[in-house]
């Protein structure tokens, strides 16, 4: 049995339900092709990696979209914030004895196999990974045992969740990742080509 999960959240792609933020700048229907685009990235990068795959998602469970049955485990998330609805993933994956769990969003262009990899390689020497933001929170949680202090007290979605995250880590090895740049703003869009005719 392979011992690695890797979770992925993803919100279900409904106009005017996700990439709020950026819809400001777009648009509803402009903001909802986007998410879709960055899905569609995150499927592609994750089919590669070595390890049991579980999408969660944000509404209802959908079938023949692009997370494929032959690669991925599809869940529904549960809980009343972010934190707790990630606190519950990993907790299911831990009780059905991965060694191993990350977690990464669905908003991140940067975010490659090799990146995923190498944190399960650093969980190996290290009790838990976290990818930094620059928005100031994460895109990448890898833990081999559960911190519930992780998920509590956070002002999701705010420029302290990295910083306050650390701390709950005091007294165990963290390895820390390169930060990399999240989708939430028009601007986030900026370095990227295929995006070029909305500026």
């Amino acid at each position: 049995m392979i011992d690695r999960a890797l979770i992925i959240f993803t919100r279900n792609p409904e106009l005017g339900k996700c990439k709020t933020r950026l819809a400001k700048s777009v648009g509803d229907e402009e903001a909802l092709k986007i998410y879709k685009y960055l899905l569609q990235h995150t499927a592609n990068v994750v089919k590669k990696v070595n390890a049991e795959r579980f999408v969660f998602y944000s509404e209802n469970i959908q079938e023949n979209d692009i997370w494929e049955d032959a690669f991925f485990h599809k869940k529904l998330q549960h809980g009343n914030d972010l934190g707790e609805r990630m606190q519950n993933a990993f907790e299911a994956l831990f009780s059905k004895k991965f060694k191993k769990i990350i977690i990464v969003g669905s908003d991140l262009l940067d975010l490659d196999e090799k990146t995923i990899e190498k944190t399960y390689h650093k969980l190996e020497e290290s009790d838990a990974v976290i990818g930094p933001a620059e928005d100031g929170g994460y895109y990448l949680l890898g833990m081999k045992s559960l911190n519930k202090k992780v998920f509590k007290n956070k002002d999701w979605g705010s420029k302290t969740v990295l910083k306050q995250t650390k701390k709950d880590f005091f007294g165990q090895s963290l390895y820390v990742l390169e930060t990399l740049n999240d989708i939430d703003y028009l601007e986030d869009l900026k370095p990227y080509k295929k995006f070029n005719y909305l500026f």
